[in-house]
């Protein structure tokens, strides 16, 4: 099922020029074929197309739904991007096609990236969504500073991930099905003392992901990964 990334289809019948380039240009779609949309915000729309133009496809909605809840919980795991963005990337996309609420970009103090290029992240998100058909896309936060993430509220558990020596049990054996999730992933360099020291001062609890070592963007996946197992 080809699905379109229609974020104003509510108010506006139209396909953006990016999506209507690729179903006019790319697939040959035409004037009555029908066609499956979403708006990222949960809901699914099939429509047929009243005006076959590569950058001003318009629509005729035909009927929409609610896609029903794929998770009971709410994921959000925040990262530390790392130097070769593309390996950022890949944990974005994969993560989306698992199932993820909200994916933040960390700034700590051995991070190997500062900066990062949100529009790009955002077409793999808009990408990742489409392909595992899913009607809701996670959000996407920015650079974010290190020491105010952590004092910002979350309705949940809040896990610590890091390489540092000391008591950590297994993520496996502290989350609980059902339970709302906040996890940190640090950068190849870890979290400084002070960050760990900080997080754990916010009520963030230490978690182990096994005894491998992990590159950050691994990392942060198997986090995704076992939160959604554990829940089945």
């Amino acid at each position: 099922m080809q699905i379109f990334y229609t974020p104003d289809i509510a108010v506006k019948p139209e396909l953006p020029e990016e999506e209507a380039g690729h179903c006019i240009r790319v697939l040959r779609l035409g004037e009555g074929d029908e066609i499956v949309l979403t708006d990222g915000q949960g809901s699914f729309y099939k429509a047929a197309i009243s005006r076959a133009h590569p950058k001003h496809c318009e629509v005729t909605l035909l009927e929409s739904w609610k896609q029903p809840d794929l998770w009971n919980f709410n994921l959000h795991i925040a990262v530390a991007p790392t130097k070769n963005i593309d390996r950022m990337e890949w944990f974005v996309e994969k993560a989306t096609e698992i199932g993820i609420n909200t994916i933040t970009c960390l700034n700590c103090r051995f991070s190997e990236r500062k900066e990062i290029k949100p529009v790009r992240l955002e077409k793999i998100l808009i990408s990742a969504m489409k392909q595992s058909q899913k009607a809701t896309l996670p959000v996407l936060e920015g650079m974010t500073e290190f020491k105010k993430f952590v004092a910002t509220p979350f309705d949940g558990r809040k896990f610590i991930a890091y390489c540092e020596e000391g008591e950590k049990p297994l993520l496996k054996h502290t989350y609980q099905p059902g339970e709302n999730a906040l996890i940190l992933i640090g950068p190849e360099g870890d979290f400084s003392p002070e960050e760990i020291k900080l997080a754990l001062e916010n009520g963030f609890e230490p978690i182990s992901l096994g005894e491998s070592r992990l590159r950050t963007e691994t990392a942060a996946l198997v986090a995704c990964h076992t939160i959604h197992v554990l829940n089945q």
